[in-house]
């Protein structure tokens, strides 16, 4: 089989190795003359960042360089992209690298026309409605990463001035095109592999857990942890694998396209985790993953049954997906603590309550506390499944 493709659900996808030669040519479909490339500092330094805007140049698109996108963007890096966009005359994004450098295009695309502050469109009831939409310029997304899915996302998280990640929503986040190409994640090394991986699990499995009337997004989430389970362990293991690699960019989309339906718990405690003390979001995520499930257990029975009978794992039941997911963190190098990634007891009250404010957790299976989640913080802290 080869793994390459033309997708169109829920963006327009060019899928396969080597895809990224094409850009000039999408660009130009897209009616850019002068496109902005934002990506991230690291990302900035390396050679396909380089061989991407001197490919553009060949094709005549003089492209743009903006890398002042921190690994959580923040308000500021969306405003110093936009001043870049309105400087250099740019008529399109590039949005290249990681979850961070995705969310930040997308956001800096959206925010050229608006008046309203960014905060103004936080994923709040219809506030997406008091956009600017005539003449947004078009974004294309290219994954460096196999976690996040932001390319194919109506959204981004940006941190505001009060160290709170917030969900920035539009409809027209959702990138006009997406070159989806393994090749570019093969540089990535084991632990982010691992990581970013552990994210787009997180992705799938909190959307199966939800509890929203969505058909779609379970059949994506489901196929979307077998993916998973199959293939990460393999591009942990060889990062050279190009199968391996091109199934966890696939597995990426694919939770980013199941969580239309819902978060929980999980995110709720990465959010502000990541916002406050700068964890690793997809990390953490996988940390909090075994003790978010067994605060659900209650409910959880018959969703994680059904799911272990389809990753066919022994003894199908909530304790053999549990044993699964404790199982594949222990082999590909995930921390078992909180504490092992810098978050401490003093840091409980705190993050508790920011965690019951995040949107996400109106998605969790079991109503959450601002008590429920001081526990989880100290047991996952501690260490006590």
């Amino acid at each position: 089989m080869t793994l390459r493709g033309n997708w169109n659900y829920p963006a327009s996808i060019k899928f396969g190795a080597g895809r990224i030669a094409e850009l000039a040519e999408h660009c130009k479909a897209l009616g850019m003359t002068r496109p902005l490339l934002v990506t991230d500092p690291g990302m900035a330094k390396l050679p396909m960042v380089g061989d991407a805007i001197a490919s553009n140049a060949k094709a005549g698109l003089p492209t743009g360089l903006f890398s002042d996108v921190a690994a959580n963007p923040v308000e500021a890096n969306v405003t110093a992209g936009v001043a870049a966009f309105k400087a250099g005359g740019h008529d399109g994004v590039i949005a290249l690298g990681g979850g961070a450098a995705l969310d930040a295009g997308k956001a800096i695309a959206f925010m050229t026309l608006q008046t309203r502050p960014i905060a103004d469109f936080e994923d709040r009831e219809d506030w997406w409605t008091r956009a600017v939409t005539a003449g947004l310029p078009p974004v294309i997304a290219v994954p460096t990463t196999a976690g996040t899915g932001s390319e194919v996302g109506r959204s981004s998280v940006i941190i505001d001035a009060t160290q709170t990640k917030k969900i920035i929503f539009h409809p027209r986040f959702l990138p006009a095109l997406v070159i989806a190409d393994p090749e570019l994640t093969l540089g990535l090394p084991p632990k982010v592999t691992a990581a970013v991986g552990m994210d787009a699990l997180s992705h799938c499995l909190e959307a199966w857990c939800a509890t929203n009337f969505h058909p779609m997004a379970d059949g994506i989430a489901l196929e979307g942890m077998a993916l998973v389970k199959r293939w990460l362990p393999v591009a942990v293991a060889d990062g050279a694998n190009i199968e391996a690699r091109a199934h966890m960019l696939v597995a990426a989309t694919m939770g980013a396209t199941a969580f239309q339906k819902n978060l929980g718990a999980m995110h709720a405690m990465s959010h502000p985790c990541s916002a406050r003390h700068h964890t690793h979001h997809g990390l953490t995520n996988a940390v909090v993953m075994p003790y978010v499930l067994m605060h659900n257990r209650a409910v959880l029975g018959e969703k994680l049954t059904a799911l272990a009978r389809y990753l066919d794992l022994p003894h199908p039941s909530f304790e053999a997906v549990l044993r699964w997911v404790l199982d594949l963190r222990r082999e590909i190098g995930i921390p078992h603590t909180l504490g092992e990634i810098g978050i401490k007891m003093e840091h409980v009250p705190v993050l508790a309550a920011e965690a019951l404010r995040d949107p996400s957790s109106g998605g969790n299976p079991v109503a959450m506390t601002a008590a429920d989640y001081d526990a989880l913080f100290r047991r996952a802290i501690a260490g006590k499944v």
